[in-house]
């Protein structure tokens, strides 16, 4: 009996433990007028983090998710022939631009590229809002062509092979992570996010072809 008290005491402690740290902090910071960064709140966040493991997963699932803007362009220079994709990621106040090319593509390999390494991009599940001026993603996730194609073993509904399934399933895969909201833009006009995916996507197949 004495060594479960023993036991049960320790337990007891350690969970009061942040909250202590934290009535401490508050208490020391108040009487001496310290003006620490960190409040008292912050404090037992950090220990309760620390030494609950499962508190902060269970803070982490109850989280709402980021909102992220992602913008995405293919280009190719024949079709098949090099190709570029590009792509900005924004949130708040934060832009990532991302780009990249491969020396023998279609237009659209690139356009699913794009959307794919935008959405690979990201650290955590978000809510993403893809804009895009391929109609050939858009309408493909949007009217549920796609899922439709990989449950019929890439078959499309006149019987010919959905093209791309390598790429298809990947996207698939990245829209049950994060959730997906479809915009299409209309390309080459006056969005300048659009345009900027266009000039870098325009630029990397430039690179391949030229052999820079």
């Amino acid at each position: 009996m004495e060594a479960l008290g023993k036991i049960a005491a320790v337990i007891v402690f350690w969970l009061l433990t942040p909250a202590f740290a934290a009535a401490a902090y508050s208490i020391f910071n108040t009487r001496f007028h310290l003006s620490f960064r960190k409040s008292a709140q912050e404090v037992f966040d950090i220990l309760a983090d620390f030494m609950y493991p499962w508190r902060w997963k269970i803070l982490k699932r109850n989280e709402p998710m980021k909102t992220v803007t992602l913008y995405t362009d293919g280009a190719c220079s024949g079709n098949p022939g090099p190709g570029g994709w590009g792509a900005i990621l924004m949130y708040g106040r934060h832009k990532k631009e991302l780009s990249g090319g491969e020396a023998s593509t279609t237009n659209n390999r690139m356009e699913l590229t794009a959307v794919i390494r935008g959405l690979e991009a990201l650290t955590e599940p978000c809510t993403v809002d893809l804009w895009s001026d391929s109609k050939y993603v858009i309408d493909a996730l949007e009217k549920g062509w796609a899922r439709g194609w990989k449950a019929k073993g890439w078959v499309k509904g006149d019987k010919k092979p959905a093209l791309n399934p390598d790429l298809w399933d990947r996207l698939l895969t990245l829209c049950e992570i994060h959730t997906v909201r479809l915009h299409w833009v209309k390309g080459h006009a006056e969005n300048p996010y659009n345009n900027r995916c266009d000039e870098m996507a325009v630029s990397e197949w430039q690179k391949l072809k030229s052999g820079t």
